[in-house]
């Protein structure tokens, strides 16, 4: 049962930090094999960018935001079934999507280099219908 009187703060403070944490190495290792791939322009450096060098951090990530938001649920007095019931579903299908935008932002870098990213055809345009603007 649960006791209001302890809530998980504890569990909620350590998720965040470990999202944090687990985010500034994703950025990091990110950055460092991005500049790697701009000196030589090699397709083996674009393959690290989908390995475990990058996913490692990227898991912590979603390891962290799972706990903080379940902890936080936990926090409004619901049970940890259902705070967890909730979040990790909810993480997992987020992380998921960021995944794999991620990975067809590589693909796109892999094909056609840096400039020839289009942000515009990351499928957003395809969800999200977009409205034409008058012209002045």
């Amino acid at each position: 049962m649960y006791n209001s009187a302890d809530p998980p703060l504890v569990l909620m403070f350590t998720g965040l930090f470990i999202g944090i944490t687990s985010c500034t190495a994703f950025v990091v290792s990110l950055k460092q094999l991005l500049k790697a791939w701009s000196k030589n322009r090699s397709t083996l450096n674009l393959a690290n960018l989908q390995g475990v060098q990058v996913f490692f951090p990227f898991l912590g990530v979603g390891l962290g935001i799972c706990i903080f938001l379940a902890s936080c649920l936990e926090v409004f007095a619901f049970s940890g079934f259902i705070a967890y019931g909730f979040s990790l579903p909810l993480t997992v299908l987020m992380a998921g999507l960021v995944w794999y935008q991620l990975t067809r932002l590589f693909n796109q870098l892999e094909e056609r280099g840096l400039r020839g990213i289009d942000l515009d055809d990351l499928s957003l345009g395809k969800i999200i219908p977009q409205q034409n603007l008058p012209e002045n």
